[in-house]
């Protein structure tokens, strides 16, 4: 088998995931809901690449037997009709049967919705069926799943988008972190797995020469893992995960379903790599160590959290800090909220600042999510023992402003790696931080200034749009239009927090504020 050029392996790729999405209009055809047909299409799919993988003659043997042969892809494309459908539904029962093991995680309560006979067959045997889908030389076994998933992103009213992060951001993410071979990586929020994933292969690309076997072993079955609150999603990360040689189909699963804050963790990590859920806040009750109680519908005892709030992605930034091992490292994108927001985002800015070395934060431009009007951030921090005679383990906070004058949309003008090249240049990860330079776009503020702000706000921004000031520089009215509405967006999710802070409630569809009844 030869391997494909990265021209031609972006052109294949292209292809098979634009035949992927007219498999699904199949689907939609047929009543299923986007996030139904992306998961029957991920079932055909994942069985055909295990078939494909355990047929090379280059996988390691131990690789190749990921279901047992009367699961197979093979068992499926010698039936037709009625009997065709009758096995697969036993395939998906069967390999629901191991709770637990990565298999189980994969097909946990899995049904078959392809309720036609003869459009299984079709996909099985002419459309799924005739296509190679791990070719050497292209990486489509992420691929496939993620442009799949990037498709289904745009239908956000199924919420798919809530787990989708854009691949050049993660990438970026990546690259500045460096994992290393000796690292244990966790995604508390895991979605369908691409920061775990990236992690892999950025460790598999560059450090797989000098591993030992044991940190080999460990890399694909104990070192990494993730949590996901969605079954649904899970499933996806499971998929991929096992595609891309992380895991084993009947060892333990790498992917915890659950809500990833209920309880304290119970293994830390040296890396964690996340994009929690924005938007509505779960209805939970906080009980804090600062003795205050906030109610909601479910209960969350941590007496590991500083600060009580039922503002999710605070807690998750809580949680990660506790997820840390100390010297670990930290990357975490974040809504803007989390840098201004007073009270409880007052008392966790600064346990981040005194307790933990923040020293980079990326501000993210719109247009970037599929989630619209979504204004973010990453944050950069590790985590310090307490300095002898107190004091504070952030020295100095560097800011990229990635937002400022930056435009992109999800179609015409997508985020790129190259479009971070400037902000992973400037991050200097080989490099000790007191050698970067600050620029038009980076800056560097001392823990004092930090501590000084009012509310201890983050939010910092320096620089003016060159648009505003420029006649001849004026954005087409299109995107001028998008601005528009995404800073109407992000201000109505602001006003619906503040509105549930003081007891409104807020409907899950529209975000139109609801008043509550009075008892």
């Amino acid at each position: 088998m030869t391997s494909a050029t990265p021209v031609q392996s972006h052109a294949h790729t292209s292809t098979l995931v634009a035949k992927l999405w007219n498999y699904c209009n199949v689907l939609r055809d047929n009543g299923l809901s986007t996030i139904e047909y992306v998961e029957q299409l991920s079932y055909l799919l994942f069985l055909k690449m295990v078939d494909e993988i355990a047929s090379d003659p280059f996988t390691e043997k131990e690789a190749r037997a990921v279901v047992p042969p009367e699961c197979d892809w093979q068992s499926l494309v010698h039936r037709r009709g009625i009997e065709l459908e009758v096995h697969y539904r036993k395939i998906l029962e069967e390999l629901a049967k191991s709770p637990g093991t990565t298999l189980g995680t994969i097909f946990a309560k899995a049904q078959n919705r392809i309720t036609e006979p003869a459009l299984l067959e079709k996909l099985v045997v002419d459309l799924i069926g005739k296509e190679e889908w791990t070719i050497q030389g292209t990486d489509l076994k992420g691929d496939a799943y993620e442009g799949l998933l990037a498709k289904g992103a745009e239908d956000t009213k199924t919420g798919s988008g809530q787990y989708f992060t854009p691949r050049a951001l993660i990438d970026a993410m990546v690259d500045v972190m460096r994992p290393q071979p000796e690292d244990t990586i966790t995604d508390p929020a895991c979605g369908t797995g691409g920061f775990l994933i990236a992690a892999h292969d950025y460790i598999r690309k560059n450090h797989m020469q000098d591993v030992t076997r044991e940190q080999r072993l460990a890399l694909g079955t104990r070192s990494i893992w993730g949590n996901e609150l969605v079954t649904g999603t899970a499933r996806l990360a499971a998929m991929n995960m096992l595609l891309h040689g992380i895991g084993d189909a009947d060892g333990e699963s790498l992917i915890t379903v659950g809500d990833a804050l209920a309880a304290k963790p119970d293994r830390h990590a040296s890396l964690v790599l996340a994009n929690p859920p924005f938007g509505k806040k779960s209805a939970i009750t906080v009980v804090g160590t600062d003795g205050k109680v906030e109610r909601e519908d479910i209960s969350y005892e941590r007496d590991d959290f500083r600060a009580t709030t039922t503002n999710k992605q605070l807690n998750f930034l809580q949680h990660i800090m506790s997820l840390l091992k100390m010297d670990g490292r930290a990357a975490v994108v974040l809504p803007d909220n989390v840098l201004f927001e007073g009270g409880a985002g007052e008392k966790v800015r600064r346990r981040l600042l005194e307790e933990f070395d923040l020293h980079t934060i990326l501000r993210l431009p719109t247009g970037i999510f599929y989630a619209g009007g979504v204004k973010a951030n990453v944050l950069f921090f590790e985590k310090k023992p307490p300095r002898t005679g107190g004091g504070h383990n952030t020295s100095k906070l560097w800011v990229y402003d990635f937002r400022t004058g930056k435009h992109f949309t999800l179609k015409q003008r997508p985020l790129t790696r190259a479009d971070l090249e400037e902000f992973v240049k400037a991050y200097q990860a080989d490099r000790p931080r007191s050698e970067r330079v600050e620029s038009e776009r980076f800056k560097c503020y001392d823990f004092d200034e930090l501590i000084a702000q009012d509310k201890v706000n983050l939010d910092i921004t320096w620089m003016k749009d060159p648009a505003l000031d420029d006649a001849d520089s004026l954005l087409p009215p299109e995107v001028i239009a998008q601005e528009i509405v995404e800073d109407l967006q992000a201000a109505l999710s602001e006003f619906a927090a503040i509105a549930e802070a003081l007891g409104g409630e807020v409907s899950a569809d529209t975000d139109t504020i609801q008043p509550t009844e009075s008892n």
